[in-house]
């Protein structure tokens, strides 16, 4: 199967090689080694400010959000959060869920964040600002910089779902001044899922010590002091914590930029070859590191059941009002513009065949 997703994405022949290895034990000086090297890369790739530190939480990319909001934020604070796609609503339920005051931008689907909707909340008393940089559900990605400028002049605390952009939208927390900055194995890190990552900025650092998440295992004081031993409290997922390890290595050898160029070619050449298509680009921004597609009155259900069923491939669904309407082409992991050209020649094939139409015929 070639897997044209988002998560988990196609892993290259070496990880996929360490799979298949027993899972050692881990309380061992070698694992630790490896656990301290990680912390290393991670936040040399993401340009975190000195003094900061990364915890991985075995868990998705949402075991992170919820640990960011649970050990960063409390009832002192008043936040901001973008609500553009699912990824965004999920922030706003776990504010709801733990208790934080909360104010959601709303954005139509695909829509880009513009400064007219950061404008309304300046001078108004919010402390911190959630957003998902790239918003996997409706492919587009927000502007950082414009995001980090408003949160400079406010004062605001900035948490980063990076999740689907790490490693394929440049990231520098130093420079924007992000205080939190969340990813997952299965995107571009491109291992399978399990573990999610969060690099904290000594500002971020400071309120994890100050604030009681109520809870054992998402206490990031208790991670963050194991981690200074290069251990986790509890059993991770050792494997891909392995199988992370190796992918960070290969990016330290070839560079970041070499990894998001690559990210953003692929992306580009699959949008080149769709012209022919009966699909439009969903997003106003779009996101290097996923597609979405618009196909109006075809079902983009059938679509990606005859891919999966009888052509062997992988793409991403959607869900809820986009369901039957948009489906998306991820760019991340270990593909290449062949993999891009056999897919579009699959979507051709089916429309030569007469598979395109409307839905209810």
């Amino acid at each position: 199967m070639l897997n044209f997703t988002v998560g988990p994405v196609q892993s290259d022949e070496r990880i996929c090689a360490l799979g298949a290895n027993q899972v050692p034990y881990f309380r061992t000086p070698e694992f630790s080694e490896v656990m301290l090297e990680n912390e290393r890369l991670f936040l040399k790739f993401a340009g975190a400010p000195e003094g900061s530190r990364a915890v991985f939480l075995t868990g998705s990319g949402t075991a992170g959000m919820e640990a960011a909001v649970m050990n960063t934020l409390d009832a002192s604070d008043k936040t901001i959060v973008v609500d553009g796609g699912s990824f965004g609503h999920r922030f706003v339920k776990l504010l709801e869920v733990h208790g934080i005051e909360h104010t959601a931008i709303a954005l139509e689907a695909g829509s880009a964040l513009a400064e007219e909707d950061l404008a309304p909340f300046a001078g108004a008393g919010y402390t911190a600002l959630l957003i998902n940089l790239c918003e996997t559900s409706t492919g587009v990605v927000y502007d950082l910089g414009m995001v980090a400028d408003f949160c400079r002049r406010e004062g605001l605390f900035l948490i980063v779902d990076a999740v689907s952009a790490f490693l394929t939208e440049a990231i520098d927390m130093a420079a924007a001044e992000v205080d939190v900055l969340i990813t997952g194995s299965q995107k571009a890190l491109a291992v399978p899922p399990g573990i999610s990552v969060l690099a904290l900025a000594p500002s971020a650092l400071e309120r994890v010590q100050r604030i009681d998440p109520h809870c054992m295992y998402f206490d990031l004081k208790d991670a963050l002091k194991n981690g200074e031993r290069g251990q986790t409290p509890f059993t991770p997922a050792v494997g891909i914590l392995l199988q992370i390890n190796e992918r960070l290595r290969q990016i330290d050898e070839m560079g970041v930029q070499a990894e998001l160029d690559r990210v953003a070619a692929l992306a580009a050449d699959f949008r080149r070859r769709i012209v022919d298509l009966p699909f439009t680009m969903f997003p106003q921004a779009p996101a290097n590191a996923v597609t979405a597609l618009y196909t109006g009155d075809i079902s983009a259900k059938a679509i990606f059941a005859e891919l999966k069923d009888n052509y062997g491939m992988w793409i991403c669904p959607n869900g809820g009002a986009m369901a039957e309407t948009v489906f998306r082409v991820g760019h991340i992991g270990a593909l290449t513009p062949a993999d891009n050209e056999a897919l579009v020649n699959a979507l051709l094939d089916m429309q030569s065949r007469g598979l395109f139409e409307p839905v209810g015929n």
